[in-house]
């Protein structure tokens, strides 16, 4: 056996014993179900890179991007399935207009982070997190509430007595606090204006009154 075929043979052995401890522990299983994530993921809420697809009323379809290695990345190529996970934002509750306001501000394609938090019914409720610009990141749990187009909820999946559960929810409440300080979506107030406009509209004395001003004028 010359050396040049000794070579070969150890990188392959040494390609093969990549692959199979990344297999073992899943660093690049590429989740194209929501079931399909190990429920140890979940406990230890686990954060998970993905591009999206499509903003529905059932949240955010996200395909799931492993971790990938330079030396087999190829070889990924080939275990890698097609599929879906359906992502919700934990925590909120969006308003009719938060998946218009999410649809303007995303754009498909857009890649963003998802940390688990809770599987239930085949949907993963979760913090997602996108970037702004080379330095910025937010977070979309948050920036919906900031902009009053949702409501805080409780944060399921999560033991209320946990520190993780009153850190996120804390940082919920008050992002929606700004959207109510601002009167913001949700939180606009009517102004005196409007209230007294709408009053006379729905008035049916002076409804009554401006028909018969009409009635007035067509006889004069």
């Amino acid at each position: 056996m010359s050396l040049w075929d000794a070579k070969n043979i150890s990188t392959g052995m040494a390609i093969a014993g990549v692959v199979l401890l990344a297999k073992s522990v899943k660093l690049t299983t590429k989740f194209t179900n929501v079931l399909e994530i190990p429920s140890e993921f979940i406990e230890k809420n686990v954060k998970l890179r993905g591009r999206l697809h499509q903003i529905t009323d059932q949240g955010f379809e996200i395909e799931h991007i492993p971790i990938t290695i330079p030396i087999i990345s190829s070889l990924q190529k080939r275990w890698h399935a097609d599929g879906l996970l359906l992502v919700r934002l934990a925590g909120v509750e969006l308003a009719p207009g938060g998946t218009i306001w999410l649809k303007s501000e995303i754009k498909p394609s857009q890649m963003m982070w998802f940390q688990l938090l809770e599987r239930k019914d085949s949907v993963l409720h979760c913090l997602v997190v996108i970037k702004k610009g080379r330095f910025s990141s937010v977070c979309l749990n948050e920036e919906i509430l900031r902009q009053g187009l949702g409501k805080t909820v409780n944060i399921e999946g999560l033991a209320h007595e946990s520190r993780i559960y009153w850190k996120l929810h804390k940082r919920l409440l008050q992002a929606e606090l700004k959207a109510v300080k601002k009167h913001k979506g949700i939180w606009k107030e009517e102004s005196f204006i409007e209230k007294l406009r709408e009053h006379i509209t729905n008035n049916k004395y002076l409804q009554k009154l401006k028909q018969f001003a009409t009635w007035l004028r067509t006889r004069l």
